[in-house]
């Protein structure tokens, strides 16, 4: 809502969480920072703040002497959580002035920095509330300020006050309301909420989301209309607020919200639909999604055969022994114990056996991985999974494989008739089916009769040919893929009427 500072390097600013952000001294920078974030203009050098630390932590309490706090306040000046003062100090001995020569204050984004840090540390991790309540008002609060700003324009001071209000309670409540579904979507993508957890949840689920849905819902539509009879008033209530004493426009100033006719028309977008969803169908949207983990979490408690079953009680369980246990040994017994976590003890019983199986000598890191079955992986039980699968029918199979035959046995008679009609051999010019079938016929000739001492002839009556083989000059046949040559035969098919 308010109009940001421009910065020229972002990441110099978030240096500012340095000290919180796993520095090595975080509670002396803590404490630092909250002795200085007490009050206003703090002026403070390292000798007073090393003697109020001292006086908080108490006799008991650990003490840091001037030079170290010096030191850590160094590091917050390069940090830019602190500044150097620049007050001269009134001094009377050389001593008081070694004490005060360097004095430091807290610097803007340090202070707003550290209220952050502390409003972070005292936030509940539970549910928070939403400021559904400022929803009502907002209307009155609009029609209050086109009042003011038309009929009332000698009121600026009040005008501004209805204006920092209106923009104050809005920023609370999307605040709150952010907070709020953060925590749903905390808790709901937890697999252990069971029993009264769950009941409970579901009734703040149920209740009280239907009961902010039903307040938007109400309110949002006046909240519209208003704005619309506002708009047009708009730059009157903008110039009226810009005449008011104050710091000025320029960009190192940070003003506050509703000055500008872009902090408006922010306000406006949330309430109605501009390039995105509205902030009241956003809720929606959420509210149902919430509903719907609701209802997945309450299908896995009630399902026993599902992947995430609530081990929540047993880890409870576990924890109780834990914290009965009287010494470190014992829990590292019952730990080893629970989870099978026992040193490997490797026992020798002899030579490997020859069938194939993994020696005990060999070590569990250098041994292939075991087959765990699905069911005991994803499950942790053995139990049968699914149903038995059903007998396919044979008629498609049967079908095909006949069509397949009947194909190969027309290509198988096509390549006989091409023999046939060839008659002898030598010279011609086969397709690589027929020839690959005079390889066949050859083969079977030359099975027979190896020594081939005169004519022999095949004939094979399922194709209606006969091949006649004849010692003497050589027989070349040309295919589309190569040369075939039969060294020392002469071959020539015969029709079935010459055979």
């Amino acid at each position: 809502m308010t109009t940001p500072i421009v910065t020229d390097d972002g990441s110099a600013r978030l240096g500012l969480y340095r000290y919180v952000g796993g520095a090595e001294h975080t509670d002396d920078y803590l404490a630092i920072m909250r002795l200085f974030g007490s009050g206003l203009l703090i002026d403070l050098s390292a000798a007073e703040i090393a003697d109020r630390l001292a006086e908080q932590n108490g006799p008991a309490g650990a003490r840091l002497d001037s030079d170290t706090v010096e030191d850590r306040c160094d590091q917050l000046v390069r940090w830019g959580n602190l500044v150097r003062s620049v007050r001269d100090a009134r001094v009377r001995t050389i001593a008081d002035w070694q004490r005060a020569r360097t004095r430091y204050q807290i610097s803007k984004l340090g202070g707003r920095v550290h209220r952050q840090v502390e409003e972070l540390i005292a936030a509940s991790e539970g549910a928070r509330e939403v400021a559904r309540e400022l929803l009502a008002g907002t209307a009155d609060r609009l029609a209050l300020i086109r009042e003011l700003a038309v009929a009332d324009p000698s009121a600026p001071e009040r005008l501004a006050a209805e204006v920092t209000t209106l923009f104050g309670n809005q920023r609370l409540f999307l605040d709150s309301l952010a907070d709020f579904y953060a925590y749903l979507a905390t808790v709901l993508s937890r697999y252990d909420l069971a029993g009264e957890e769950y009941a409970t949840f579901k009734g703040v689920l149920l209740e009280y989301v239907d009961l902010l849905g039903s307040d938007v819902g109400r309110h949002a539509p006046v909240v519209v209309e208003r704005l619309a009879e506002l708009r047009p008033h708009l730059a009157d209530v903008v110039t009226q607020l810009g005449g008011l004493p104050g710091l000025g426009a320029g960009n190192r100033v940070e003003r506050l919200p509703g000055r500008t006719e872009r902090d408006w028309v922010e306000f406006l977008a949330w309430f109605t639909e501009g390039e995105s969803r509205s902030g009241p169908e956003r809720l929606r949207a959420a509210a149902e999604q919430a509903l719907g983990q609701l209802l997945t979490n309450a299908k896995r408690m009630v399902s026993a055969a599902g992947t995430g079953l609530s081990r929540r009680d047993d880890l409870l369980r576990l924890a109780a022994v834990f914290d009965a246990c009287a010494d470190d040994e014992t829990a590292h017994r019952v730990w080893a114990a629970t989870f099978g976590a026992a040193p490997a003890r490797h026992l020798a019983l002899g030579a490997a056996d020859d069938d194939g199986r993994i020696p005990p000598t060999m070590s569990w890191w250098d041994a292939p991985p075991v087959d765990v079955p699905v069911s005991v992986r994803e499950q942790g039980d053995r139990a049968a999974r699914g149903r038995s699968a059903r007998v396919p029918d044979p008629g498609l199979d049967r079908v095909r494989l006949l069509a397949e035959a009947e194909a190969e046995a027309a290509a198988l008679r096509a390549a006989a008739a091409e023999l046939s009609a060839a008659g002898r051999l030598h010279g011609t010019r086969l397709s690589p089916a027929a020839r690959d079938l005079l390889l066949e016929q050859l083969a079977a000739v030359i099975a027979v009769d190896q020594l081939l001492a005169g004519p022999v002839r095949r004939s094979d009556v399922d194709l209606g040919l006969t091949l006649l083989v004849e010692p003497g000059a050589d027989t070349v046949v040309d295919s589309t893929d190569g040369r075939t040559t039969v060294h020392g035969l002469a071959l020539s098919v015969l029709g079935s009427d010459q055979g």
